[in-house]
């Protein structure tokens, strides 16, 4: 009479005979072996139980499973056979015309399945294979919902078969990733996965960007919605971009934090009257102007969404659930008079009495989130983020230890997802894990003459960053191990960032042939983080002071003309070289630098007889010193310093280049001021000439500290 059977999370080597009698029939209906030592001896005796609709046999050690044994089980619906070191599904899987979910992924599958062959096909999971190529028919499975291909670095799909599989409601493929020159390993890489639970129901989000604000920190996050799917998908669309704006606010980890659950809660609008849903965002960040700084983990939850990390192989829990059985909760309960039901809920809806949403039971279960911080050190080898039916399935021992020894984040995720469904999860799962790599020396160590170990990367996203010569080790970026289509990515390209601001920047920078006599920083040593400007790197910052529309885009420069050292043209766009970093080590010389404030911001006024800058320091190359504008560019250092003037200056361009040039306007006549804008010029070169006089005449010696926008 046996119907189900679950022998999960043991060692068993083998299984018992099916049928002990020639007058008994087995009638098993699911069968689920997850997490054991079977081999490939136990396949033939699962033909014992004809009726079998369910087989979970992930994480064992089958090589192959024979062609003539899965033709016997007609009757399966659901296979998961992941975790293996199977090579190929076998095609006898066609016999199975019921099977509606094939999970086969962290395996070494290199030929496609004819799974799509099956009219009831849902569900198809084959990611960390060998797969190369994808096989379809000519019509898609008619209830197809989910195809998850990520994790095959072997997989090329041409632009038909992308087109045919993009019909599919979820298709998850790798997104193709810029390469890194320096082969850098990351700090962080990341992986997720997320299973539907009841009535294939997804109530569960999550949240990944590696680089969030700029390289130097990462967002993850994982959202709850127990039952609902409203919730957690507005968590997912909206919290980033709240603590994106908290983040210029406050650095307080705390308060940025709480803020942003704050904000969440009224931004859920009509959706989080009678709703809710649990949630933890996890933000690595790290400050370069602190020379001692290290990584810090900030996580900050509410609900039943957890976070743990490794460390030193121990689970280490940043997180806290407020339930009835905390004293704390149950006496603020209790103060405002709300009725806790015998199942320890608080008005029979929630048993958490911190979770976002369920506004109608304010005051009684509020959004206020658990704020932990720590410094991440190299003993500390990832972390993990679990929805609630990861949590109530696993314990954190066991799942530190069943991914401490997986290679790949993804894999990662996906084990202790499968793990959790084995061992009897309904409910929707989400796992993100996020591997770490911190080394000693993962701090800015500029005063301190080190270098440190490549870290996600240096500059802005916005910025186009060449570097040339620069050592193996140099800074890699952090890399995703899922690339799933549904990820949440807070970068914005170069590309993007250029049609902001109108530059018509190419992607090959002109060479700049800098004086390798005169280094910009005598004697100075610094580190990755804040790399010298070498003579033959630089960084570009987008500027948008625009000539006259009659300039040619579309040829370079003649030899007779010399080019503005440090300025580049590119039709009607003018771009600086520059070099930023951390000026710490140079703080003494930047105090005695007059700044003079103008409408448009500061300008830092360098003089060739200023005493207290050496002769050396004079940056004869490129000026690190100089006026920074609204839009991001600096003009370089002149006895002027407004940039309209700078950029008359800049040299004409001839007839000719890749296309038919217009006519050339008169030199005098090459920079054209609109009417509306005379006057306004005129006053602010006024200004500006104002404050230098005055700049002259009041030095700045008694000023002990001052900000510039540099």
């Amino acid at each position: 009479s046996l119907r189900f059977l679950n022998a999960s999370a043991n060692k068993l080597e083998t299984l018992p005979p099916a049928i002990l009698s020639e007058e008994t029939h087995s009638i098993l209906q699911e069968l689920y072996l997850t997490n054991n030592n079977l081999t490939d001896k136990c396949v033939p005796l699962l033909t014992g139980h004809p009726h079998l609709k369910i087989l979970h046999m992930a994480y064992n050690h089958l090589q192959s499973f024979p062609a003539s044994k899965m033709a016997k089980l007609e009757e399966l619906e659901e296979i998961d056979i992941s975790g293996n070191k199977l090579k190929a599904i076998p095609t006898t899987i066609m016999n199975c015309r019921r099977m509606h979910t094939v999970i086969a992924h962290s395996n070494c599958i290199e030929v496609f399945p004819e799974v799509m062959q099956l009219s009831e096909i849902k569900c198809v999971d084959l990611s960390c294979n060998e797969l190369s190529e994808v096989v379809l028919p000519e019509n898609l499975p008619p209830k197809l919902q989910e195809l998850d291909l990520t994790g095959n670095p072997r997989l090329a799909l041409d632009h038909k078969t992308l087109e045919i599989l993009n019909n599919i409601r979820c298709f998850k493929i790798d997104q193709p990733l810029a390469g890194d020159a320096s082969g850098a390993p990351a700090v962080w890489s990341h992986g997720y996965t997320e299973a539907s639970g009841i009535k294939n129901k997804l109530c569960v989000a999550a949240l990944s960007a590696n680089n969030f604000c700029d390289n130097r920190e990462a967002l993850y996050g994982v959202f709850d919605g127990d039952r609902n799917m409203e919730v957690p998908y507005l968590l997912q669309c909206t919290m980033s971009d709240i603590l994106a704006e908290e983040l210029q606010k406050t650095k307080n980890e705390e308060e940025y934090m709480i803020n942003t659950f704050i904000i969440m809660q009224r931004k859920l609008g009509t959706a989080g009257q009678k709703l809710g849903g649990s949630a933890v965002l996890c933000h690595i960040k790290h400050d370069p102007m602190d020379p001692s700084g290290c990584f810090t983990l900030t996580s900050a939850n509410v609900g039943k969404c957890q976070t743990i990390l490794c460390r030193n192989g121990k689970p280490l829990p940043l997180s806290r659930c407020y339930v009835m059985s905390c004293e704390e909760e149950l006496k603020r309960i209790k103060q405002h008079k709300a009725i806790i039901t015998e199942d320890g809920k608080v008005n029979g809806v929630t048993d958490s009495t911190r979770i976002l949403g369920y506004t109608f039971l304010h005051p009684s279960v509020v959004p206020r989130p658990h704020v932990q911080s720590i410094t991440l050190t190299p003993q500390d080898e990832f972390f993990i983020l679990g929805s609630k039916g990861l949590w109530d399935s696993l314990s954190m021992d066991e799942a530190v230890e069943a991914v401490r020894n997986v290679p790949d984040a993804l894999a990662a995720a996906k084990k202790l997802c499968t793990l959790a469904q084995s061992y009897g999860c309904n409910d929707s799962i989400s796992a993100v894990v996020v591997q770490l790599n911190v080394t000693e020396d993962s701090f800015c160590c500029c005063e301190l003459n080190g270098a440190p170990p490549p870290s996600p990367g240096i500059f802005p996203q916005s910025v186009n960053v060449v570097i040339k010569d620069r050592p193996t080790d140099a800074l890699g970026m952090p890399s995703s191990s899922s690339g799933m289509a549904s990820e949440i990515s807070s970068e914005i390209s170069t590309s993007e960032m250029s049609s902001e601001v109108g530059s018509t920047a190419s992607d090959e920078p002109p060479q700049v042939v800098m004086n390798e006599n005169i280094p910009a920083y005598p004697g100075e040593q610094r580190c990755m983080l804040h790399p010298v400007c070498l003579s033959n790197s630089f960084q570009r910052q987008l500027s948008s002071a625009t000539f006259s529309s009659a300039f040619s885009d579309n040829g370079l420069d003649s030899d007779d003309e010399e080019p503005i050292e440090g300025v580049f043209t590119n039709g009607s766009r003018v771009e600086v070289e520059v070099d930023i970093h951390c000026s710490r080590v140079k703080e003494k010389q930047l105090l005695q630098v007059p700044v003079e404030a103008s409408d448009e911001g500061i300008v830092i006024s360098a003089n060739e007889d200023e005493p207290g800058l050496p002769k050396k320091a004079e940056y004869s190359a490129t000026g690190t010193i100089g006026r920074r504008r609204g839009n991001g560019s600096v003009a370089p250092q002149e006895r002027s310093h407004n940039l309209i003037e700078v950029a008359t200056d800049a040299p004409l361009r001839k007839t000719g280049g890749y296309f038919a040039a217009p006519a050339q306007p008169d030199p005098d006549d090459q920079f054209i001021i609109p009417p509306e804008l005379e006057e306004e010029v005129k006053e602010i070169m006024k200004q500006h000439q104002e404050q230098q006089q005055q700049q002259r005449q009041y030095p700045m010696d008694h000023i002990d500290y001052y900000d510039t926008p540099l």
